[in-house]
């Protein structure tokens, strides 16, 4: 992985099986002012409320800090993954994983972990989001790559493409 990349960091990996660094509020936080400007326009909320660094980070974005109950919950059961709750999957999860594309593949990832431990599952993670042309990680949301502009983005985006197009489509 470029920049040295590769090395599980437990704050960006997300209690409910999300990869932080596909996140693009993360990435406008972490690379992408102008990115991340123009989410907090679209949320109309200023720039510190949609800052992230990642789910267990100290700065995490107004959803992740103020809508995410999985995180507490997690926290209070004394859980690392949402993956390793008796109760799993709860009807939470289950509303969350099929509200937007970004979150298609919660379960693979969520038994990913469990099978092979977060940080296997992180390394694999980094190379699913990563630009098959220049290795830059891109989120769901990126079709073309964000620094090459390469089509598709990453596998994520080819393997969910049209699911992700439609889904969006149905949110307008």
């Amino acid at each position: 992985m470029k920049n040295g990349a590769g090395k599980y960091d437990k704050k960006t990996a997300a209690v409910c099986g999300l990869f932080c660094p596909a996140c693009t509020l993360y990435i406008g936080t972490q690379e992408d002012p102008a990115r991340l400007e123009f989410l907090a326009k679209a949320f109309k909320l200023p720039v510190e409320d949609v800052r992230c660094g990642g789910c267990r980070a100290e700065v995490r974005s107004f959803f992740c800090r103020d809508l995410c109950t999985m995180y507490k919950c997690a926290a209070e059961k004394g859980l690392e993954f949402c993956g390793s709750c008796p109760d799993y999957p709860c009807q939470e999860l289950k509303d969350f994983q099929c509200a937007m594309p970004h979150r298609i593949e919660l379960w693979k990832s969520l038994d990913r972990i469990r099978e092979a431990g977060p940080e296997k599952w992180y390394g694999e993670m980094l190379e699913h989001y990563a630009c098959p042309s220049c290795g830059t990680i891109n989120s769901a949301y990126d079709m073309k790559c964000r620094k090459c502009a390469a089509e598709p983005s990453s596998a994520y985006v080819a393997e969910h493409k049209d699911e992700i197009i439609r889904q969006l489509g149905n949110m307008q």
